[in-house]
């Protein structure tokens, strides 16, 4: 490892949904500080989801003033500063850098209907072949071909298509650049790391190719701050500045998804929404029948994340405890969501393993991953009168594992081991589960700031701090993640001779979803 006398900070900006975080790292990854605001964005009925780039901007910069109020001289001792974001959606600018509309973020479902009309296509087999990513309604692709449609006059005034880290790195450097990560899982070929011109003909926009910008790898590649960022961020001009992947890769990065050893490693993160991934040689990626999930290059030679995501994760076991809080209050009793929290392992010590089948499609959007049917809903199949609440949680729990499993098989064969990070990844029961589900040993990051971190990893060895970015994994990620977790035999036994029922079944149900948004619909 490598430092210029001083400069002993690197900078990671994430820039969520939810929240735009700063996060100050020293060089040997141990985190320092952090200066989060909350991300502001609006919805509306129609299924619009923007936010104000000024405003996204200026929440960033602030975000960096605050964290050198934590840490004194934070300007002179930053060696190098990394930003991603939320991925997908479509953040126009036009002359002199300003925006031509509010930033579409990936939430934005108004191009559903221009996805469907895409997936239709007789070129869609060779666009997925190309980029490895099902068409969704969130990705810049659809969406600027829906502005094409519809909107065109939006598309005239703009000069440049970016997404959220893109404008951000604008701000800070002046730089009209994308990653290659976001470039080729939207426009690209995963295989050469470019702009492929097919994939932007089969989304109807080679008119428009001059939108696209110049992709750089911040593992590689770096701009300095500017006069007029320095003046806004508090941090000193000519400051290296670095354009990291979008922030799943990122998040995967800091929380150990690749193996030096090259061996099939998954990374799963726990949250609202579940991500499973995995690292592999470019050349050794399955794309399954159904068109679905993504494909994204990670900042090491040759090397991709392969990835299918459920719609809804925690959120079903949210639902699961809010029928208990619920009862509760009808009775005159207050019980908070942590005292709900606390009795998952007692619920599942009471309950017998796969005695219920639970579908956990409880988001209102349906499910996106390995399979897209936006009318997809959950369901549990099994119940006697035998049956209490211990077993419906334990079958709540059992179909994230279910559903992981169905994910991971989508993208090939299983891995040996699974790093695990989010919330509900220190959950005892939901690992055990978990790592029963998918016959893996799990490995739980305790790194809090993972997307921030594999930003900084970026920027720290496209400024010499380290000479790979296997030895950057090796000092940052690998001591990160917690002891392994081997599966318990006879639990993984239970689940993989349960598993075909709960596939066969989610098959069958697809008719029956149909029928029940035509009664539901209007």
């Amino acid at each position: 490892m490598m430092h210029s006398a001083g400069k002993d900070i690197l900078i990671g900006i994430d820039a969520g949904t939810s929240v735009i975080k700063s996060v100050a790292f020293d060089l040997a990854g141990r985190q320092l500080a952090v200066a989060a605001l909350p991300n502001r964005y609006t919805t509306r009925a129609d299924g619009a989801a923007f936010q104000p780039l000024a405003q996204t901007w200026a929440d960033c910069a602030q975000t960096l003033r605050d964290l050198a109020k934590q840490l004194p001289q934070l300007a002179r001792r930053t060696a190098a500063v990394s930003v991603t974001a939320q991925g997908d959606g479509t953040w126009l600018v036009g002359a002199d850098n300003r925006p031509v509309t509010d930033g579409w973020i990936w939430l934005d479902a108004r191009a559903a209907e221009t996805a469907q009309r895409l997936r239709a296509q007789p070129s869609e087999t060779a666009r997925f072949a190309a980029t490895g990513t099902g068409l969704n309604a969130c990705q810049m692709g659809v969406q600027l071909a829906h502005m094409q449609q519809h909107t065109p006059a939006l598309l005239d005034q703009a000069e440049v298509a970016l997404h959220p880290k893109d404008w951000l790195y604008l701000n800070l450097t002046g730089q009209r650049v994308t990653d290659p990560s976001e470039a080729c899982f939207t426009f690209g070929d995963f295989r050469s790391r470019s702009y492929a011109p097919a994939v932007i003909e089969a989304l109807g926009l080679t008119g428009r190719h001059s939108l696209l910008p110049e992709i750089v790898d911040g593992s590689q590649i770096t701009h300095p701050l500017t006069e007029q960022a320095a003046c806004q961020t508090g941090l000193l001009a000519g400051t290296p500045i670095s354009l990291g992947f979008v922030d799943v890769v990122c998040t995967a990065l800091g929380a150990g998804i690749y193996a030096a050893d090259g061996q099939a490693v998954g990374c799963t993160i726990i949250g609202s929404t579940g991500m499973h991934m995995m690292a592999k040689a470019a050349d050794q990626v399955q794309l399954n029948a159904e068109g679905t999930g993504y494909v994204m290059l990670l900042p090491i030679a040759g090397m991709v994340a392969q990835i299918q995501s459920n719609m809804a994760s925690t959120l079903n076991i949210d639902w699961a405890l809010a029928l208990a809080g619920d009862l509760a209050a009808e009775l005159g009793q207050t019980v908070s969501k942590a005292d709900l929290l606390a009795r998952i392992d007692g619920w599942l010590a009471q309950s017998q393993p796969a005695g219920l089948l639970y579908h956990p499609y409880i988001s209102e959007a349906g499910e996106r991953g390995p399979f897209v049917n936006p009318r997809a809903r959950a369901s549990v199949i099994g119940l006697n009168s035998t049956h209490r609440f211990a077993d419906l949680m334990r079958a709540v729990i059992e179909g994230l594992g279910f559903a992981a499993r169905d994910c991971y098989g989508a993208m090939g064969t299983l891995p040996r081991e699974v790093r695990l990070t989010g919330g509900a990844a220190r959950s005892p029961g939901l690992r055990a589960v978990l790592a029963a589900s998918l016959g893996a040993a799990t490995r739980v990051s305790q790194r809090a700031e993972a997307g921030a971190a594999g930003a900084a990893m970026m920027a720290a060895v496209a400024n010499g701090h380290y000479a790979s970015m296997t030895d950057c994994i090796a000092e940052w990620a690998s001591p990160a993640l917690g002891p392994s977790l081997a599966p318990d035999p006879q639990l993984a036994a239970t689940y993989a001779a349960a598993f075909p029922t709960y596939l066969e079944s989610r098959k069958a149900l697809s008719p029956i979803w149909d029928g029940l948004a035509q009664r539901q619909d209007p």
